[in-house]
């Protein structure tokens, strides 16, 4: 009977599996070339540059991939980072920028510090997400009415009123492009909510904006295409043009703490985000789970490259992700084949570029921000208590207010603030029946080293002769600087004639200890 070689398993699962992939991966496709081009134009950068970042993506970072059903690309997450670097250092820099973030990346994925870039409190992450949401639906608001973004998160954002009455009083061709902007996110709400079971698998921003495009050319609207953005119209050809190698010159300002600060905010945000979705990722299918250090090493590379490029920093995107496994993707091939799909079209139909609407692209990015900005984290946050909410609205205000990395490290100052506050808050609630002469001691949250004068003061009011039961009930956690006080307390308190009663089996089942003695209580932790 002829033996079955590991690499005719392999053969026969590629042959299994290919098909399904193939056709993951054009709806993959479908769902990135808007999207590619629309996080371009909300970072302040070339639309090609976008479709570069996606190419890369797929053929590259989908091949190394450490998730590999997840698709990787320019992200909604870092278009306001991006557009801030670009205002601040130029478009020059910025290859630089990601070329920095994404060595870091790789480093830290070599480290195998992977997981601890997913060592951030969900309510930052949330709220970094939201607030991201909300800079993008206010900026973008105004590019969907063929208008520049007016600057910080808040001037956009208070700026929307009087920019839609210019636009009502005017009459111009910024009304005809409000009007396609309204008209993509209406077809992007229906066609999600009731397009055929069949038909369903044609992303919603494709069919949006393809039907802006023909609504556009059969109308002769005079609004802007994506030509106006760039400063050769001819580029639209030529999507390779895009690119901008970084300079001697750019080089030397690498070490400038301003850009390192700049590479360090990139890498991060693009970390925690990468691996945030790979995580929901794998909620999503049975395959394969993520090997977390690989995936960071493998979006270094993809960033390396990118910034060597200079074009737009890429991170691993849930919206094409979930495309990808809905779809029936199976491998990593789908995702490399995405990368092929834009490759191609990036080859053989750029002119196409030419007749979409900015408005069209625009309003995408108003819808898709709007998804990040609605609060439904706050409902899972509030099992977790209010302070998680709070730190949620918190983070989510600071970004407004600020900018993208202050906001980030605010909400993460106040997390590690919560963490202090939950290892060294306690309380001590205090009965005591005088004619019996018992006192109960009943201990709320954390008895640490932190907490052990108050601990102690309180045993020191205990009167000589007492009986004294401690309850640990709603104790979170006790350490054994708190464990050796209440020892040598029993021995000291049972000389005036006293005892001390503890539920010593309830505290070993607990924290995982027990007592030694009748006498002596010594607690051995178990790691």
């Amino acid at each position: 009977m002829p033996q079955v070689t590991h690499s005719s398993k392999g053969l026969q699962g590629f042959r299994a599996s290919i098909g399904k992939d193939a056709l993951a991966s054009v709806v993959v496709f479908l769902v990135a070339l808007p999207l590619c081009m629309g996080v371009a134009i909300a970072s302040g950068v070339s639309p090609m540059a976008g479709l570069i970042t996606g190419i890369i993506g797929g053929l590259v970072v989908g091949f190394l991939a450490g998730s590999p059903l997840q698709v990787s690309g320019p992200a909604a997450g870092l278009t306001v980072l991006v557009w801030q670097l670009v205002e601040h250092h130029g478009m020059a820099m910025l290859g630089v920028i990601v070329l920095l973030a994404g060595l870091m990346q790789l480093l830290a994925g070599l480290l195998k510090l992977g997981q601890w870039f997913r060592a951030v409190s969900p309510a930052v992450i949330h709220g970094m997400l939201a607030g991201i949401g909300v800079l993008i639906l206010a900026s973008q608001f105004h590019v969907m009415l063929d208008k520049k973004p007016l600057g910080s998160g808040i001037e956009n954002f208070t700026g929307i009123p009087a920019a839609l009455l210019d636009t009502f009083s005017s009459g111009s061709t910024s009304l005809q492009a409000l009007y396609i902007g309204l008209l993509t996110i209406a077809l992007i709400v229906l066609w999600s909510a009731f397009a055929p079971g069949k038909l369903k698998i044609l992303p919603a921003p494709l069919i949006a904006v393809v039907t802006a495009v023909i609504v556009a050319a059969v109308m002769q609207l005079k609004i802007k295409y994506i030509p106006d953005l760039l400063a050769n119209p001819d580029d639209i050809n030529n999507i390779w043009s895009a690119i901008q190698y970084p300079t001697p010159d750019n080089f030397k300002r690498a070490l400038e703490p301003a850009i390192l600060i700049a590479a360090v905010s990139v890498a991060f945000i693009a970390s925690a985000e990468t691996l945030l979705s790979a995580s929901a990722v794998d909620q999503l299918h049975q395959g394969p789970r993520t090997r977390y250090d690989r995936e960071l090493a493998a979006q270094g590379v993809g960033n390396t490259l990118c910034g060597i490029l200079g074009v737009l920093p890429m991170t691993g995107v849930i919206v094409r992700s979930t495309a990808n496994v809905e779809a029936g993707g199976k491998t990593r091939a789908s995702t490399i084949l995405h990368g092929v799909w834009l490759l191609l079209f990036a080859a053989v139909l750029p002119f196409t570029l030419g007749y979409i609407p900015v408005a069209s692209l625009a309003a995408v990015l108003v819808f898709t921000g709007y998804k990040l900005a609605y609060p439904r984290a706050v409902p899972g946050l509030l099992k977790f208590g209010k302070s998680e909410v709070a730190i949620y609205l918190v983070t989510i205000v600071m970004i407004v207010a600020t900018n993208l990395l202050e906001g980030v490290l605010i909400g993460l100052g106040l997390s590690i603030l919560k963490l202090l506050q939950a290892f060294s808050h306690l309380e001590i609630r205090w009965d005591e029946d005088i004619v019996r002469n018992r006192v109960e001691l009943h201990l709320k949250g954390a008895a640490t080293l932190i907490r052990l004068p108050k601990l102690a003061a309180t045993l020191e009011e205990v009167r000589p002769g007492a009986e004294v039961h401690i309850h640990f009930e709603h104790l979170d956690y006790i350490d054994h600087a708190c464990l050796d006080l209440l020892s040598n307390w029993e021995k000291q308190h049972e000389l005036t004639g006293g005892t001390l009663q503890i539920e010593w089996e309830e505290l070993s089942s607990k924290f995982h200890s027990r007592r030694s003695s009748a006498r002596k209580a010594a607690v051995r932790v178990i790691t």
